[in-house]
């Protein structure tokens, strides 16, 4: 447990319409189940409210956002300081003129493929295959069969530590593999996609094409944080973990998916410990293997857990 400052920063905040929440549980807003908490949880009403908090959060107190958690390790210590979670002021739909639509950064990546759909824009097919939210879309450049979002996208709303707004043009952004170039301080609230003109028929087929997929070729059931590696480049991470070895390869609670073997699984009431320590022993056994060290696609936050002798010397 952390000490509780959510009192403070009330304090500091008096017309906040969000919700501040100390030592929120985050195990629960993962999909990978595990983690400490989070010591101040901040469920903003909307922009305006996202802006106003910032404005007058101290500067010492770290501050980061998470979406749908399906790409988050939070580590068994938990998080310190504020972890923002958008709801319902940011999940706002609007399709518009020339084959473009503007969506809030909490709407899933699901939910933007479908609503393009069926306003009968085609090229946002890809995000059907995508786990989690537009703006963790934003901040990695998330792609899947065939596209990415630098593909698409136009224009991305942030907000920084100052509670000033930036918008950024699609150059703005600095896309390359799984990055964008914007200051991680900054929280993407907004973005407007654009497509093609196209069947919505016909785009519901490509989707529904792309959930076989992934149904048929990823371990999506189960407790897991999608790709755990990015790509390196002209490789394939799960072919790599393949001729090390490591395919259904266990630490404790965890292991690699005997279906797709960058995908690792929580089965066995895993520790963020046992999961991350599974992650970067077979980075080792890749790069013994092949002289390739693997980057981690899943982002890691938080602390480690505390030891036993640290708590004794605490008490």
């Amino acid at each position: 447990m952390f000490q509780d400052i959510a009192a403070a920063l009330l304090a500091d905040a008096p017309e906040l319409r969000g919700k501040l929440l100390p030592n929120a549980s985050m195990s629960e807003l993962t999909w990978l189940r595990v983690g400490g908490p989070a010591q101040v949880l901040f469920k903003p009403a909307d922009e305006e409210d996202l802006a106003y908090f910032l404005a007058r959060c101290p500067a010492d107190i770290p501050v980061m956002a998470v979406g749908v958690g399906s790409n988050l390790l939070v580590r068994d210590g938990g998080v310190p300081g504020v972890v923002i979670r958008l709801g319902r002021g940011f999940n706002d739909i609007e399709p518009l003129d020339g084959a473009r639509i503007r969506v809030g950064a909490a709407v899933p990546d699901v939910r933007l493929a479908q609503a393009a759909a069926q306003a009968g824009i085609a090229k946002l097919a890809f995000y059907r295959g995508i786990p989690g939210t537009v703006g963790g879309a934003l901040r990695m450049n998330a792609g899947a069969h065939g596209g990415e979002t630098k593909d698409v996208l136009v224009q991305a709303r942030a907000v920084d530590r100052s509670g000033a707004v930036h918008v950024y043009d699609n150059a703005g952004m600095g896309f390359t593999y799984r990055h964008c170039g914007v200051p991680d301080d900054q929280i993407f609230t907004r973005a407007v996609f654009e497509g093609v003109p196209g069947d919505p028929a016909e785009i519901e087929r490509e989707m529904q094409g792309v959930a076989e997929y992934r149904e048929a070729n990823q371990p999506i059931k189960s407790r897991t944080g999608g790709s755990t590696f990015k790509n390196p480049p002209g490789k394939s991470a799960w072919r790599l973990i393949d001729e090390a070895g490591c395919r259904g390869f266990r630490v404790g609670g965890a292991h690699m998916s005997e279906m797709h073997c960058n995908f690792l699984i929580n089965d066995q009431n895993a520790t963020a410990t046992d999961i991350e320590t599974l992650g970067e022993t077979v980075r080792k056994r890749v790069f013994e293997k092949t002289g390739i060290m693997l980057d981690w696609e899943i982002k890691r936050i938080g602390v480690p857990a505390p030891t036993s002798a640290a708590l004794a010397a605490a008490e």
